[in-house]
């Protein structure tokens, strides 16, 4: 596979641009597929490291670490799996509760996974749940084991991973894992790409007034016509999630809808699996009075994201603007280059 030059006709066919950074890392993917797809490998850029089965892409938001490994993904041939992590966790946990065989639980769900794929990619990778860090080592060891290839891409560097999170010390042998078995990349570029939207966004209103909720509702309104508006009930393990604003594929929401409860991503998952187009109304400034909801609104946009979802918000202030609790300022970093590339005028509705 000549990854360089399919690299540069899809930029070329995307009216991407190009610089030496991201030529590097494709190098370094190659070595990589090479190494792992291939009886014949090079050694010439890692020459000093052992075979590894993963490969870990760290960068900046906005840098284009994810347009890289889509790519790279898209490229494969093999047997292959993405998702989002939060989406990868659900399944496992929920293969654990339905299999009555716990001790072995991890053993059978990789066994599992191994038939149905070589290679999982994991985009825009970050741990902030305390169940799934204490567990991680163990889960991710047996992976590895199994011969199962694994690439991410995160905007925080292995060993940060997790930083300052409850009971660190038990999400410590992870880290290692990650080390043991993972070329760590770095994508160094100094401008976001997703930039290139802040002067088009026509969907993040701010702050809210009456101008901004009569651009909001008139929009609203020219997307659901002709649609009939229905009370859609989800269902997530026993528990009921009522939309009160669903018109065939498109919701509309209250910001404290969907962060003041007790949601997570199982239920934004169910809520992105059925719609086409979201509206928020109302989202507030961030700060340590309302961490736990900012948490919630990271992995929210994280899932539209993955969902390419368009959004259309209102809130009470600028995004450019809009502030963070200091424990989760750098993946709200994510957040906020994301969501101006969700509400601009370039991220179209598209219907699926």
């Amino acid at each position: 596979m000549n990854l360089k030059k399919l690299f540069l006709d899809h930029c070329e066919n995307k009216e991407y641009e190009i610089n030496q950074s991201q030529l590097d890392i494709i190098s370094y993917l190659k070595i990589y597929y090479t190494e792992n797809f291939t009886q014949f490998f090079l050694t010439k850029f890692f020459k000093k490291e052992k075979k590894k089965l993963g490969f870990y892409l760290v960068g900046d938001v906005g840098v284009g670490k994810t347009m890289i490994l889509n790519f790279f993904f898209n490229e494969l041939k093999e047997k292959k799996l993405r998702l989002h992590f939060n989406e990868f966790m659900i399944k496992f946990h929920d293969f654990i509760f339905q299999n009555e065989n716990k001790e072995k639980g991890i053993e059978l769900f990789v066994k599992n996974l191994n038939k149905k794929t070589q290679i999982i990619y994991f985009d825009e990778f970050q741990v902030t749940n305390i169940v799934d860090a204490m567990i991680l080592g163990k889960l991710f060891k047996k992976i590895f084991e199994e011969k199962i290839k694994v690439i991410f891409s995160s905007n925080i560097n292995i060993n940060n991973l997790y930083k300052d999170g409850l009971q660190r010390e038990q999400f410590l042998p992870f880290i290692k894992v990650l080390e043991n078995n993972c070329y760590e990349k770095e994508l160094l570029i100094k401008e976001d790409y997703r930039s290139i939207y802040k002067s088009n966004l026509d969907r993040f209103l701010s702050p809210i007034n009456k101008s901004t909720n009569f651009i909001f509702n008139k929009f609203f309104r020219e997307i659901t016509k002709n649609k009939k508006k229905t009370l859609k009930i989800l269902e997530i393990k026993g528990r009921s999630l009522v939309l009160k604003n669903f018109y065939d594929k498109v919701v509309k929401f209250e910001f404290e809808d969907l962060c003041n409860k007790n949601l997570g991503s199982e239920d934004y998952i169910k809520i992105a699996d059925i719609c086409e187009f979201i509206f928020i109304k109302n989202l507030p400034n961030f700060n340590e009075n309302n961490s736990n909801q900012q948490q919630r609104f990271i992995t929210l946009i994280d899932i539209i994201y993955e969902k390419k979802i368009p959004l259309m918000i209102t809130s009470q202030i600028d995004l450019n603007l809009i502030e963070s609790s200091k424990s989760i300022a750098e993946p709200f970093k994510r957040t906020i280059s994301r969501l101006h590339e969700l509400t601009s005028i370039n991220y179209n509705y598209v219907t699926k």
